[in-house]
């Protein structure tokens, strides 16, 4: 057993679809989730200043003596030196791995479409993991860069005509594919999961990456007996940027009041 709590991290809001699940499937734990709000989206950045603005944010979380680190993100899972990871330490896992392979496992006509951030997209990891698991896939990637500043800000109703059509564009080369399986390949994007059905096919199934992660998260802790040995597990979040705007929105998301558990910190000085 290992009581310390469990590390998660994002830009923003997106490592929520992660932290959601994790709660789900593992009651018993802590959390500590760590969004960046002050620099989001991560994406749009280069590959070098994602990789330091993620090992300000695993320094931030090993300081918290947690017992597992995920980067709930798709732009540092697929920049972050796997290297560096394999170093730290604590485990450390990304999205890119478990949610390739649930979308290998659940595509029947070999076509999968890959979303994701600029940077994410452009680092190829999506493609490279799926081709390592299984050859033959057709792959089809689109990078939705206004995805996560769609989210941050709370435009997420397909009732939003912004939000609507933006996502219409983003989606007519996935569907001219006939894909019948699409990665979301950012944490934020499955909180837009209403209105990216409503752009797609009622067959295309969607793959929740920040889910996907989250399952693993469990079987690793149940392989390695590191679960927490008590009930009724806690999460504790820190942004870097506006508290009220992130408990307001992540309260709408998560379905129950946060704004006491939200910590304002910096990251160059975050001792406490």
């Amino acid at each position: 057993m290992d009581n310390r709590a469990i590390g998660v991290f994002d830009s923003g809001l997106g490592g929520l679809t992660a932290i959601k699940e994790l709660q789900r499937l593992l009651p018993n734990e802590n959390f500590i989730f760590l969004g960046d709000t002050a620099r989001v989206p991560y994406g749009t950045h280069d590959r070098e200043t994602i990789c330091q603005y993620s090992r300000d944010d695993i320094s931030f979380l090993l300081k918290k003596d947690v017992k597992l680190i995920v980067a709930a993100c798709g732009t540092v899972s697929s920049n972050y030196p796997k290297e560096e990871a394999e170093k730290l330490p604590v485990p450390f896992c990304g999205i890119i791995h478990p949610a390739a392979a649930a979308a290998v496992r659940q595509t029947k006509n070999g076509i999968i479409g890959i979303l994701g951030t600029q940077a994410t997209i452009a680092s190829g990891a999506f493609e490279t993991e799926i081709r390592s698991m299984k050859e033959g896939l057709t792959l089809v990637s689109k990078a939705c860069p206004m995805f996560v500043p769609l989210v941050e800000n709370g435009y997420t109703s397909p009732d939003n005509f912004i939000t609507r059509h933006v996502a219409d564009e983003y989606m007519q080369p996935i569907r001219e594919t006939g894909c019948d399986t699409v990665i979301l390949g950012c944490t934020h994007f499955p909180i837009l999961e209403t209105v990216l059905r409503e752009c797609l096919p009622e067959n295309v199934t969607l793959i929740n990456s920040g889910a996907e992660v989250a399952k693993l998260v469990s079987a690793y802790l149940n392989e390695h007996d590191m679960a927490h040995s008590s009930q009724n597990g806690s999460t504790r979040y820190y942004v870097t940027d506006r508290p009220h705007n992130f408990s307001t929105l992540a309260t709408l998301f998560l379905g129950n009041d946060i704004s006491e558990d939200v910590t304002k910190v910096n990251l160059e000085n975050n001792e406490r």
